[in-house]
């Protein structure tokens, strides 16, 4: 009997340090060494260090495979108009790694009037929904706020001239792009940036901007690192290209007098950064 009653106090003491250890598991702050480590992200709406701002190149979506069978709201449009740089979403990031597909207090459900006032810079209803499913739940932020801080932040970033409606190909390497954003917003600074690209032909898939929570430029951290996003010399930049008007019709720009030639010119090789 005595020895019974042992076995049931020792097995009661070492439930409760169980209950207890998980407890405080579940309130203390990750450690720096849990909270880099991707198996061990909690994935805790709000809980995160700074924002990634993330604008893809349209042109190189569009000719991607993955652009294929997807709504034409982006892609292959019939009133002429094509992207430039769309918002592609506004990301909860840790210093290295990142949540992803957190869980609220209420289903991730973006109504519908919400998603028809995004559509100007992210022209893609499924965009629009996976962007929130898997990085709006992480932010705190309920669909409104979070496409309301996305607008935002996206607004107060300038694109440059150079990438508004290019109607030519252009070669640009990394630094040059950063530069060119660089000189568009003067406060604007260096690490605080990050260009990617890949896919046929290098090409340039988007630029990120780094933001404090509160909305500050802040500098990137680990995820954002150039030489693992675009560590090449040149990428190939498609053209644009858009012919719409403010009709709403399509329109194709005039060929060069007594030329017989196609409208478009050729490939455009940056050798100076300063031409940009």
């Amino acid at each position: 009997m005595l020895l019974a009653r042992l076995k049931f106090t020792g097995l009661a003491v070492l439930a409760l340090a169980v209950v207890s250890s998980l407890a405080y598991a579940q309130q203390r702050a990750p450690w720096p060494s849990e909270r880099f480590n991707p198996q061990a992200q909690r994935n805790v709406a709000g809980e995160f260090d700074y924002y990634a701002l993330v604008l893809s190149w349209s042109p190189t979506y569009c000719s991607s495979p993955a652009a294929s069978g997807r709504d034409d709201s982006q892609c292959n449009r019939g009133d002429g108009r094509r992207f430039s740089f769309i918002l592609h979403g506004l990301w909860p990031q840790y210093e290295k790694g990142y949540p992803n597909s957190c869980r609220t207090a209420r289903r991730p459900y973006v109504p519908q009037p919400l998603i028809d006032k995004m559509l100007d810079i992210m022209p893609s209803s499924g965009l629009i929904v996976h962007e929130y499913r898997k990085h709006g739940t992480c932010s705190g932020l309920d669909p409104d706020a979070y496409f309301s801080t996305a607008r935002r932040l996206f607004e107060s970033v300038r694109v440059p001239e150079l990438f508004k409606n290019p109607f030519e190909a252009q070669f640009l390497s990394p630094g040059d792009v950063a530069r060119a954003f660089i000189r568009a917003n003067p406060s604007l600074k260096s690490e605080s940036i990050a260009i990617s690209c890949g896919g046929a032909g290098n090409r340039l898939r988007e630029v990120r901007f780094c933001f404090s929570k509160d909305g500050n430029q802040r500098a990137c951290g680990e995820n954002e690192n150039q030489r693992r996003m675009c560590s090449a010399d040149r990428m190939y930049v498609p053209p644009v290209r858009s012919t719409s008007r403010d009709d709403g019709t399509a329109s194709r720009p005039n060929p060069p007098r007594g030329s017989g030639q196609s409208p478009l010119p050729g490939p455009r090789l940056i050798e100076n950064p300063n031409d940009i």
